[in-house]
């Protein structure tokens, strides 16, 4: 069995469908047919089910799949631990990031680490918190800025800094205006909630509760930015970050009084894998950054 197979594998796997697969890998689809069915027979088992127009694991191929993302993980450590040696001129970081953190905080930050290593290359993976715990754990994701409350056993979290979570409501929105509002006066509102896995949810409906009521739902599953377009179409309201809403057109907004609702982000990374030389790097540099509160977040 060739490590070879196993990352042709995963390609057919993450994609089901053998065309795109190869066109991932650069090479032609009858190469990695071939190299499938050699692994296949190695294995002796069948690992997808397959015919013109489906492509779907086996029980077989859901086993081996666990196994293939480690070893590849491992050897891609491998690789980079020794590229790493002669003082970080190589190298790759894997940072997950909720979508409010990757899309202003993280490009607002991460310029200096570069300027002090510039040959290392950032793979960024926006994601909810819950997806993005699943990744640490399988080995797909180095490091990952996330809200506590999200961390998993085995998951180690580091504390950096407090997010002010605000109402945004429609411009014409009776409470648009107000410097700052009660959950309690929300309680006829409908709200624009972001989908499963998104520690803002939660986050929303445990405010809700603690007010007395339960939200009404009129749009569920959205991102934060998708669910701030529909803020502006009247369509409801929505609780975001601060740093969400910073510059967007069209929306008002106000904090939440009695309490003031914050939630604290930190950095995540497994333990239980092997920390790179450029991301354990990564790591200490967003922890003494946005400890001195450059991130800008109050």
């Amino acid at each position: 069995m060739e490590l070879r197979q196993l990352r042709y594998f995963l390609a057919v796997a993450e994609r089901l469908h053998f065309a795109r697969a190869a066109e991932s890998l650069h090479i032609s689809q009858p190469t990695l047919s071939q190299q499938i069915r050699a692994l296949e027979e190695e294995l002796g088992v069948q690992l997808f089910q397959r015919n013109k127009r489906h492509v779907a694991l086996t029980a077989d191929g859901e086993a081996l799949l666990a196994y293939a993302r480690q070893l590849v993980a491992l050897a891609d450590d491998v690789r980079e631990e020794f590229a790493e040696r002669s003082g970080l001129r190589r190298g790759r970081v894997r940072l997950g990031a909720t979508p409010t953190l990757g899309s202003h905080l993280v490009p607002r930050v991460i310029g200096g680490f570069f300027k002090m290593y510039p040959g290392l290359e950032l793979t960024l993976c926006q994601d909810g918190s819950d997806g993005l715990v699943r990744q640490l754990e399988q080995g797909g994701l180095d490091l990952a800025l996330l809200a506590e409350g999200q961390e998993a056993q085995g998951i180690a979290f580091e504390p950096l800094l407090e997010e002010e979570i605000v109402v945004v409501l429609g411009p014409e929105h009776p409470l648009a205006g107000r410097a700052s509002v009660r959950m309690e006066e929300l309680r006829e509102e409908g709200f624009i909630l972001c989908g499963e896995g998104y520690r803002l949810r939660s986050l929303t409906l445990a405010a809700c509760e603690s007010a007395g009521f339960t939200p009404r739902t009129a749009v569920s599953g959205t991102d934060i930015h998708t669910a701030l377009q529909f803020v502006q179409a009247g369509l409801g309201v929505t609780l975001a970050p601060r740093l969400a809403v910073e510059g967007v057109a069209g929306v008002a907004v106000a904090r939440i009084e009695a309490p003031a609702l914050k939630r604290t982000v930190g950095i995540a990374w497994n333990p239980q894998r092997y920390l790179s030389q450029a991301a354990t790097a990564m790591r200490d540099y967003l922890m003494g950054v946005l400890r001195r509160g450059s991130g800008g977040i109050g």
